[in-house]
């Protein structure tokens, strides 16, 4: 059977569309752009694979369907913290889709990019690979993923999907499209506008979880708890979400503090970037800090860490947090170890990290646990009992049975 979708780019971006699609009674096919494409489940792919899904064997197969999407990542470019966004997948995908391209098929962008990146960047490509025009011969917009892994309560038929189309009949092909996959379609003025909802969006998360973070640090040092000032003011009807501070932010929507080719940054996402990047080492100082308090030695000390993915029940440790504590606390001398039901072997910089098999018996020898990840399998009452010393950077154990960060 012909496919009428291909999602290029198998990552966090690509599996989710392309599970809907199938689902939706779309045939899919699907093309990887990296190595971590592909990343399912043998018995999630025997599901895919049911129900009209299969991988491209070469990129010809590109030019057969009707509607093309890129999910490409864009990581960080230059050292990984503070470079611009790396196109190189984005523009991978489009040199390998551009010669296959055929008049009214319509390709859609999702990958995270700065404003201007549909129009400035992959228009070119695409152009001068396919020799068509795009709004013209082929449609081109711009979507803006709204993936939330592991979020069991968030289905793709219930989000909307905003959708920015180079012209007006670019963006009701697109609408076309995602029509059959949500219930509700939201059409920006054009593929900046949907561009810059991306922006916006991940930027909001990440400057507001600093803000939480800089309050952990700041009630700790007055006594004050959190966790509790958080509960009573997330009773407030309006003007208030609330957000959970932790031991750093991990994921694949990595902040966004380049507004484009401009170079102009947004000064507040730049601050809560350094903010949360300084919350693993905060970590490992309230971690040398209980064992000091507690008349023992970060050095030799035995450290178990709970959970080191970056999303509770999930396999996935992109950015995870975890590392740099891990590595912070052998940097102190610790002898650490680790314990997460999602990830049978773990390594710190090509060192492998012991990984425990018996859970309480692993808390209730180490001189220190701490909660990293809240996996739905941990019992954190039972935990709390077992461990010699508990540290909870999630707030998720009972009050008074932990040191809360």
């Amino acid at each position: 059977m012909p496919a009428d979708l291909a999602v290029i780019g198998l990552g966090p971006l690509g599996l989710p569309l392309a599970q809907a699609a199938v689902a939706a009674g779309i045939p899919t096919i699907g093309y990887p752009t990296g190595p971590e494409s592909c990343a399912l489940s043998p018995a999630a792919l025997r599901r895919m694979l049911a129900t009209g899904f299969r991988t491209a064997d070469s990129p010809a197969e590109l030019g057969r369907v009707r509607t093309a999407v890129i999910c490409a990542p864009v990581p960080r470019g230059g050292d990984g913290t503070d470079g611009g966004p790396d196109l190189s997948q984005v523009e991978s995908a489009a040199r390998t889709l551009a010669p296959r391209l055929r008049p009214h098929t319509t390709v859609i962008l999702e990958s995270p990019v700065p404003p201007g990146t549909t129009e400035g960047f992959l228009r070119p490509l695409l152009e001068q690979g396919s020799g068509l025009r795009a709004g013209r011969d082929f449609h081109l917009a711009h979507s803006p993923s709204r993936v939330d892994p592991g979020n069991r309560d968030v289905t793709p038929a219930g989000t909307p999907k905003v959708i920015g189309g180079l012209t007006p009949a670019c963006t009701e092909s697109a609408a076309a499209f995602y029509g059959r996959l949500t219930d509700k379609v939201v059409r920006a003025r054009g593929p900046r506008e949907a561009e810059t909802v991306q922006l916006l969006e991940t930027n909001y998360r990440h400057v507001n979880i600093a803000l939480v973070n800089e309050m952990a640090v700041l009630c700790h040092d007055l006594g004050v708890d959190l966790w509790d000032v958080i509960r009573c003011a997330e009773t407030k009807p309006f003007g208030f979400q609330a957000f959970r501070p932790g031991p750093g932010v991990g994921g694949h929507s990595v902040p966004q503090n380049l507004t484009g080719r401009s170079g102009r940054s947004l000064r507040m996402v730049e601050l809560a970037q350094q903010v949360n990047d300084r919350m693993p080492r905060y970590v490992v100082r309230r971690a040398a800090a209980l064992l000091n308090e507690h008349g023992k030695s970060a050095r030799g000390a035995r450290v178990l860490l709970l959970g080191v993915t970056y999303k509770p029940d999930l396999a996935d440790r992109q950015h995870t947090p975890a590392r740099e504590i891990a590595l912070g606390l052998m940097e102190l001398g610790a002898s650490v170890s680790y314990h997460d039901p999602y990830v049978p072997a773990w390594s710190v910089l090509d060192r492998p990290v012991p990984r425990a098999d018996s859970l309480y018996d692993a808390a209730a020898d180490a001189d220190l646990t701490i909660l990293l990840q809240q996996h739905r399998t941990y019992d954190l009452q039972g935990l709390s009992v077992k461990a010699q010393l508990l540290l909870d950077t999630r707030g998720a154990t009972p009050t008074g049975a932990a040191h809360r960060l």
